[in-house]
């Protein structure tokens, strides 16, 4: 058994803004807003850089939940693969910045799935290690490959920028890791993907291909029914839903298709955009912080990734 045994978030200085939006793209306020659902969002600044987000995250966990930096065997960072820069080590950075000399540290690529995946392969190492803990680190630089000017890249107007750190370590920790399915559908797998412009790499998507929207609520459906047998649960036991903040449409048809009411989830669509696979960790320390958590809460996180890959990872909190 190991668990999560804290957690933090970090968020850039700068901003995203609609406004600013419609005038590089020509895309009407309005229909730009029907995708971000709020003015603006937390994104990297000029001059700010990822894996700085992610120290920052986890130097006010380490603070809060201080180790012997000798007993963190594990760093990964975990996101899309576009680091900082090319042919680089964030996980190695973090772990020099803050001391860790020990540990073994990598990156997980699975775009907004991969921390969930990184948690997953994290977990089950301290758990048959018997010992020391695990750092992972999740964070992306999402908004730096939208393109503004590119009315067809609308749909991802709303991707922002945070960063997020756990501390795994053995036995059940604040949060137990109790499962873990996650399947991907590579007949999605061109259906987004990266070009060059220039000194930065921007997403484009393919010709329109109906489904895609289905084909969520199918896998998360299917995912949490499995995840459930798994870990000997009902639908009704499930005291919250935790889902990545990409499309609200969706987010409120796989509750009605779960049959599962708002209350037990979280919506931040007010506050953020799509903060990369940050977003369920944000819902996480919100509930934390509104002391909205009772010990044996079974906690569901939906996470899903370009690709196209959909995660489902479900804890038990203690603290």
């Amino acid at each position: 058994m190991s668990g999560i045994a804290d957690l933090a978030v970090s968020y850039p200085r700068g901003r995203a803004d609609v406004r600013e939006m419609h005038a590089a793209s020509g895309v009407p306020v309005a229909d730009i807003l029907a995708i971000t659902h709020t003015e603006g969002f937390p994104a990297l600044a000029d001059g700010e850089q990822a894996w700085e987000l992610a120290l920052t995250a986890a130097r006010e966990l380490l603070g809060r939940h201080p180790v012997d930096v000798d007993e963190i065997r594990y760093v990964v960072v975990a996101g899309s693969g576009q680091w900082d820069r090319p042919f680089w080590s964030p996980a190695a950075k973090v772990a020099h910045e803050l001391g860790i000399r020990r540990a073994h540290c990598f990156e997980v690529t699975n775009f907004c799935n991969a921390g969930m995946a990184a948690l997953k392969i994290v977990a089950d190492r301290v758990e048959l290690d018997g010992g020391g803990y695990g750092l992972v680190l999740v964070g992306d630089r999402l908004s730096r490959m939208v393109d503004y000017t590119d009315p067809a890249s609308k749909a991802l107007f709303n991707f922002g920028d945070a960063a997020g750190a756990l501390l795994v370590e053995p036995g059940r920790g604040a949060f137990t890791v109790l499962h873990s399915e996650m399947r991907t559908d590579p007949s999605w797998s061109d259906y987004y993907a990266g070009e060059y412009r220039g000194d930065r790499v921007a997403i484009r998507r393919a010709a329109h291909r109906s489904g895609l929207a289905a084909a969520y609520v199918q896998n998360f459906t299917t995912l949490i029914g499995r995840t459930l047998d798994a870990v000997g649960a009902k639908l009704p036991d499930v005291a919250h839903l935790l889902i990545n903040q990409g499309d609200r449409d969706m987010h409120e048809r796989l509750l009605r298709e779960l049959d599962l009411p708002a209350e037990k989830s979280v919506f931040n669509y007010h506050r953020f955009g799509h903060m990369g696979g940050t977003d369920t960790l944000i819902a996480l320390q919100d509930l934390r912080e509104q002391r909205k958590l009772r010990p044996g809460d079974l906690i569901i996180l939906a996470t899903s990734a370009m690709g196209f890959s959909w995660g489902i990872t479900a804890l038990e909190y203690h603290e």
